[in-house]
Parts: structure tokens; sequence; C-alpha cells
């Protein structure tokens, strides 16, 4: 008990001697600072990198981090505050009687120092008097400017965000930063990543690359836009051959390893997503080995960077080409920028204090040996501070400030019906950061170069970018030639504007590199994917034949319509050749003259056949069946004729019903005649009188019913479902064969079958009468034609089925041409023999003689 109370009453002793008010650890100094009514705070990156300092033992506290290596580009950029804040404090137009300062901090490019400086910011910290009495805490700023790297802008704005605190930055781009749920105070003067990786896309498309590697900093802003550009370019059809990684803490081994990547890829084109820091890490090693002929796309931080742009470096990152904020003209920055320098300005206030932690010396003369006075030794530096050619970052720091100012205006000068919160009222007795921070989000002017200047619903600008090209001067010196435009806001597809500028690629070459995995596929021919690899590797597949493709690069050959072909290269239709038998050409001329000579001999013998239709032989034949059958046969020898030429409706018609009828014609002819022959010798016999049941009455008819029938069939195919010309485009693919499709299958196998079925039975009567004397009969010479009849068209089956094209029609007109010549030789050839060659035997004497014929 007593030790406890022991316990208790030491405590208390301690507690009691411990001031109310002391500060925690160290206190973090702005850099520079300048008093006024109200504070804007900047942290930027003086210097490039941190000194290396031991490992922490956890036993004393750990000494303060410090910078090495000016970085003259944010010195740039800090100026381009201070000018900003002199300028609005010398205008009467906004803020009037409002006096800003500023208090800036150097963070070198580290998140850590950029947290703890928005946190010295935030805490208004200041050398404090310990006290009993509580702490007063000084004026927060009320927004921040910067910084110029998107990982400690995170940071920034995550710690700030909870208080309210508008954070502003002048180049940091990751698109997560556009996230109002993770970052409600972030704002930016510069377009976001999600526009620029979309801009390398536009840019890697419009010169037709389509197999490109890809490197990033390994960090947020990397990492983000690197993400959205893969994804954006495999929606354009561009593959990514590799993705690399690099930072600059990396070891030299992990660099070494991602240059012999490179040195081993067949792409041609790298885009580059990093920070200059990490950019020159990477640059290092590819000296080293030597590595050129790649054509570079950049990222902003890195492009338009003067050091990665020294002669040495041009040898690697010549022609090098990315996207900028537009370089626009501010009236007096450049000169300010020109007349701040370690000879011409004053060797006191803020200058005096920035110059000399920068750059490590003093510009006043003290006899001290531990001075390091300004004395020349910074003229590389000073060379580098006097180039303003470039100042698009400088600007966008000058916009931040303007935009603030301009918020302050309006909540200044704010009107009781213009409030910014719900109740419409405006607080004027103490401004604070959210005050700031909702009239930040409907800010919007006109700067003194014309440009409009305003924040979207995410706190982004309007995303506008130059184009620049890496080239040399006479002098030898690199120079960043704006050769084109970015809008976002235009089309899609009429984002880029090129200007009429001579660009420079890589190899110092004025031709635009190839950088493809598979060349272009030309009209023709189309790409099939090769198995394993991205969709840019393919080979070229002519297309097949029907089937064309004009354009490069087709994915798929499209078929000509049905009346159309491909060309030999296969890249345009042209109309198929139509093909059907004519009369011009030979195989057309010849049956022609066969069938026009078939005709002729038909009417010839008619006209034998009735010059002599006295004589015994032509009335012993049944003179009046055998003019009607040579008739028949003059018919069907020009109904051939109607098989050549260009099938037409009218002449499908007319060629099958012609054929089918003076055919039925001619055979019930030739029946009739074998009939007769039967019935003349089973009149002959006693007692029989059948010959008054087939006298040329019954001839007459029986020749008509059977050719009716015939007729009735035709009518019938012709009513229902006609023949009509069609083009046959399944046959052959290079041509069309023009013919006549038989409409109804099954009425044209009925007209063939009826034609067969009369020849059949007429072939059979024949043969029965064939052993009957010869000289009283022509049964023999009708069997014989009979059999070559049917011989010709059981054969014209498996040729018409076989043969292609016009051949199918040359192969019918001959059968109709053949069958119809054995008829006219068989049946009538005998008869002229005898009564042109042969008139003795043209007797009836002759006719009923009893002796045997001699053989013809």
């Amino acid at each position: 008990m007593l030790l406890l109370a022991e316990i208790v009453f030491i405590a208390l002793f301690i507690r009691a001697e411990m001031h109310v008010c002391r500060p925690q650890g160290t206190i973090d100094s702005p850099l520079i600072e300048q008093d006024g009514d109200i504070i804007i705070g900047g942290i930027f990156s003086l210097h490039n990198n941190l000194i290396s300092i031991s490992k922490p033992t956890f036993e004393t506290i750990p000494a303060a981090l410090k910078c090495k290596d000016p970085y003259i580009k944010e010195y740039h950029v800090a100026l381009a505050m201070i000018f900003a804040i002199e300028e609005i404090n010398n205008s009467a137009e906004i803020l009037p009687g409002v006096s800003l300062g500023f208090k800036i901090y150097d963070a070198c490019g580290s998140t850590t120092l950029g947290i703890s400086a928005a946190m010295a910011l935030m805490n208004g910290q200041e050398d404090t008097v310990e006290s009993d009495q509580s702490c007063n805490k000084s004026q927060t700023v009320l927004a921040i400017i910067g910084m110029s790297e998107s990982p400690p802008s995170i940071g920034i704005a995550t710690t700030v965000g909870p208080f309210h605190i508008p954070v502003v930055s002048h180049l940091s781009m990751c698109a997560c930063l556009s996230d109002r749920n993770k970052f409600p105070t972030f704002f930016r003067t510069i377009p976001s990543d999600y526009h620029q990786s979309r801009a390398l896309v536009q840019l890697v498309k419009h010169f037709g690359w389509t197999w490109v590697g890809a490197i990033r900093s390994d960090n947020e802003y990397g990492n983000s836009g690197m993400e959205t550009f893969i994804k954006t370019a495999q929606e354009e059809g561009i593959c990514i051959e590799y993705s690399e990684a690099i930072y600059r803490t990396y070891s030299h081994r992990k660099f070494v390893e991602i240059v012999n990547i490179i040195k081993q890829s067949s792409s041609k084109v790298i885009v580059v997503f990093a920070s200059y820091i990490d950019m020159e890490f990477l640059v290092k090693e590819l000296l080293i080995q030597n590595v050129t002929g790649f054509q570079w796309v950049g990222s902003v931080p890195w492009i338009s960077d003067r050091y990665l742009g020294s002669k040495e470096r041009f040898k690697i990152l010549g022609g090098a080409t990315g996207f900028v904020v537009k370089n626009t003209d501010i009236p007096g920055l450049k000169e300010f920028l020109l007349s701040v320098h370690s000879s011409g300005a004053p060797k006191e206030g803020w200058f005096k204090r920035l110059w000399e932690s920068v750059f490590k010396c003093t510009l006043t003369q003290e006899n001290d040996a531990t001075n390091n006075p300004c004395t020349g030794q910074e003229n590389e530096l000073n060379n580098k501070y006097s180039d303003v050619s470039d100042l698009s970052v400088p600007i966008n720091v000058y916009k931040a400030v303007y935009a603030v100012a301009h918020s302050l205006h309006a909540l200044i000068k704010c009107n009781e019906d213009q409030g910014t919160f719900h109740d419409k009222k405006c607080t004027r007795k103490k401004i604070e950061p959210l005050q700031v921070l909702q009239y930040l989000k409907k800010v919007n002017f006109t700067n003194r170069n014309g440009e409009r200047v305003f924040f979207d619903e995410n706190g982004d600008p309007v995303a506008q970018y130059a184009l620049i090209n890496w080239q040399l001067n006479k002098e030898g010196i690199t120079t960043f030639e704006m050769i084109g435009l970015y809008d976002a806001s235009l089309p899609e597809g009429q984002q880029i504007v090129m200007n009429n500028v001579s660009t420079v690629w890589s190899n110092n070459q004025h031709k635009v590199p190839k950088s493809v995995c598979s060349e272009t596929c030309p009209p023709g021919t189309r790409k099939a994917i090769v198995n394993g690899k991205p969709i840019c590797c393919f080979d070229c597949i002519p297309c097949a034949e029907g089937e064309f493709s004009n354009t490069t690069d087709s994915s798929d050959c499209l078929k000509c319509p049905v009346e159309f072909s491909s060309n030999q290269q296969r890249n345009q239709c042209i109309l198929k050749k139509v093909e059907f038998l004519t009369f011009g050409e030979i195989m057309g001329i010849l049956l022609v003259i066969f069938s026009l000579t078939g005709a002729c001999l038909s009417i010839i013998i008619v006209l034998i056949f009735y010059q002599y239709r006295d004589t015994p032989i032509v009335k012993a034949n049944n003179s009046e069946l055998s003019f009607l059958l040579l008739f028949s046969l003059t018919l069907c020898f020009l109904c051939s004729l109607t098989f050549i030429g260009q099938p037409s409706e009218w002449s499908c018609m007319l060629r099958h019903t012609a054929f089918g009828i003076t055919f039925v014609l001619s055979i019930s002819c030739v029946l009739g005649k074998t009939i007769v022959v039967l019935m003349a010798f089973r009149a002959t016999l006693p007692g029989n009188n059948i010959m008054k049941w087939f006298g040329p009455t019954q001839q007459r008819l029986s020749v008509l019913a059977f050719t009716l029938i015939q007729v009735l069939i035709c009518v019938f195919w012709l009513t229902i479902s006609p023949p009509f010309p069609h083009k046959n485009t399944q046959y052959y693919k290079e041509k069309i064969i023009l013919e006549c499709d038989v409409g109804s299958p099954i009425a044209f196998y009925a007209v063939l079958g009826y034609i067969g079925f009369l020849s059949a039975m007429c072939f059979v009567l024949a043969f029965l009468a064939r052993k009957l004397p010869d000289k009283f009969n022509e049964a023999k010479f009708i069997t014989f034609s009979m059999l070559i009849f049917c011989a010709v068209w059981i054969t014209f089956i498996p040729a018409y089925i076989s043969s292609p094209g016009k051949f199918t029609v040359a192969v019918e007109i001959f059968a109709i041409l053949a069958s119809s010549f054995g008829l006219l030789f068989c049946i009538f050839t005998p008869k002229c023999y005898i009564i042109l060659l042969k008139p003795e035997k043209n007797t009836k004497k002759h006719l009923m003689g009893k002796m045997p014929s001699k053989s013809l």
C-alpha cells in the first residue's frame, strides 16, 4: 500500500514539473516564407535525392532527412508561385487590400518529407516557448500548392483531406487522384493520366504502331497510368510485347534485366510511363550497353526534362515523342525568372534564403572560414537556370495560385444570396479552409493569356496536350519541337491534330518507324491468329475461291454475291461468266448443221415418196403413215434448235414440250406401221377379217390418241410448274450455267416415261414380227431402228447426269438427233434405195414374190 502511494506521489510530482505547452519532436521550418494576411503553402522538390542515413537504432532520435542534387526545374516552379503571389498582391482587381503570404517547403521528392511538410503547414508550427499556459495554434494555411509527383501528392491529400484543406497540384497526374471519395480536397491544373493514357494510345494508333513495349514507374502514378494505357490499347487493337516496372531504389541487376528485355524484343516502339528520376536510372544503363534504334514515347513527367535531353542522352532518346502541357505565355513570368539570379538579385529576403538553401553557398561576404561563397562554383546550375524555353510546368503553378486567389476573392466579396453553405450565408469573421474548398470547386476565370481555368466535378481541368519531338538544333542542343496537339474535347479519331512541322525519329530518320508483330495483310488475304501469341501476331491467309477482302488487315474474307466470283488477286468480285450453248461456238454450229441436215433429208425423202407415191413400194408401206412419220421426224430435227441459244422463259417451255410431243408423234407413227404389218399378215389367214378393225381411219385415230395423251401431260406440266431459265451456280464456282430448269420433275419424267413406254411397246411388237417375209413388211427395219432408239436414250441418262454445263444440253441434242437419224435411216433408206437405184424391184410382182430377198 505504501509502495503504491509512493508511485502516485512521484508521478504527480513529475507531471507538475512538465510545461503545459511543449513541442513534441523537432519543428519543421519552411525553406522560405513571406508573411501576409492569408498564407498559402507550397511543397516542391527543390532537390532530387535524399542523403543516405544510417539505419535507425531505436535508441536515439533519428537525424533529420537532408537533401542533395538541386533540381532547377522545381526551382522555376517555386519562383512561379512567388511571381503569381507578388502579381496578385500588386493587383487592384483581385483581393484588393489583402496581402498573400507563402511558406515553401522542400520535400526532395520524398513522400515522407511531403507529408511532414503538409503537417507543418496544417499545424502552423513555429518556434514555441515552453509555457504553463495552453498553446495558441498559429494560423493554418488555407491551401497547399504541390507536389510534382503523384505518390507524395497522394500522401499529402490523404493527410489534409479530413481537415478540408485544398491541395492544388501542378504536375500530379495519377488518375487515382480523381476519386472524390478518397481525395475530396484534391485539385490539379494538369490533366489526369486518365486522359494522358488515352492520348498516348491515340498517338501510337495514329502512327500505325501495333506492337510496342511498355515501361512504367513502380508506384501509384506509373501502375495506374500504364494499366489504363494497356486496357485502352488492347481495345484499339494494339498489343503489348512486354510491360516492365522500374524504380529509383531498384538494384542495378534489375535495370540490367530490363535493358536485356528491351534488346531482345522485336517491337521498336517503347512507351514509358515514368518519372524523370526513374527514367534517368534506366537511361544510364541504356548508355552503358549502348542500346539505340528504339522509338521512345514518353509521358509528361520526363518527356520534356532538360537533363534527360542532354547531348549524351540524345544518342539513346533522340527522336522521342510525347505529350506535355501546352506551353502558354504568361506576360512577365519569363522575365521574372531570368531577372532572379545570383548576380542580379538582392542579397537579402526570400531569394537569398532560397538560393543559399538550394545551391549550398552563401551570397553575403563574411570572413568566416565555414562560409561557401557563391562565386561561380554554381555556373553550370546557372546555365540550366537561365533556360526558360519550356515553362509549361511553372505556368501550371501560376494557374494554381490564381485559382486559390479567385476562390478567396469570391469568398471575401460574397453577397448574402450567393453563400456557399446550406443557409446561403457568408462568413467574414474568420476564413476557414472548408470555405475556400467550396469556392474552389466553382472557380471559373480567364487568366492574362486568355486561357480559361476551371475544374470539373473531379477537380480536373480540360485535357489538352502539346505533342513534342526531340530534335537537335544547329548548335547540337536538344530542342523540344511542338509537332501537334491533343484535345480531348474533339470527336473520337480527330483528337490529334498534327502541325506541318518536320519530325525526327529514332536514329535521326525522317520516316515514321514501323513497329508491328506481323506485316499488314494486303487486300485479298485475311488475318489468322497464331496460337499462343497476341492478336497482333498473325499469318496472312489468301481468301478462298469465291471470297474477297478489299481492305488491309481484314479479319475475315467476305463471300461474293451468287452471280459474282473473286478475281485472281481475291481483292474484288467480278461478274461470273455466263455459260450456255450458243449458235456461234463450234459445238453449236455442228449441232445446227446436223439438225438442218436431218430436216433437209426428211423433206427430200418426202419429195421422193411424193414423186413415187403411186409405186408399189410406197403404197405397200402405208404411205399415209410414212408421210406423217417424215413430218414428225422433220419436227424432231428442228426442235433440237430450241435447245441452242440463251434460255428464256418461252424457249424453256417450248424445247421440252416440242421434244416430247414430236417424239411421241414419231413413235406413234412407227407403232402404227408395226401394228399394220402384224395385222396384214394376220389378215392373210383364211376366215380372218381383222384388217377391217385397223384400217386407215383407225390408224389415224391411234396416232392421234397416243399423241393427245402426251399433249395433255405437257399442258398439265405447263400449268402447274413449267420449265424456266435457271442460273446454276453450284456446278462451277467461277462461272454461271444458264440452263432450263424442268420445273416439275414429276411432269418431266412423265413425258420421258411415256416416250419410253411407246418405244418399248413398238420394239416388242417389231421384234415379234421380225421373222415375217421381208419382202412384204418392214418389221426388221423397224426393229433395228427401235433398237438404236432405245440404245441412244438408255445411254443418254448417265451421260446427261454426268455432263457439266452446256455439255448437258449438247448431250440432249445429240440424243434427239441420233435417235431421229436412226429412225430416218433404218426405215426409209432401204425404200429410197429401191426407188432410186433398183427401180426394177419396185413392182407388185417382185413385192409378192416367194423368193427370199437379197440382203441389203
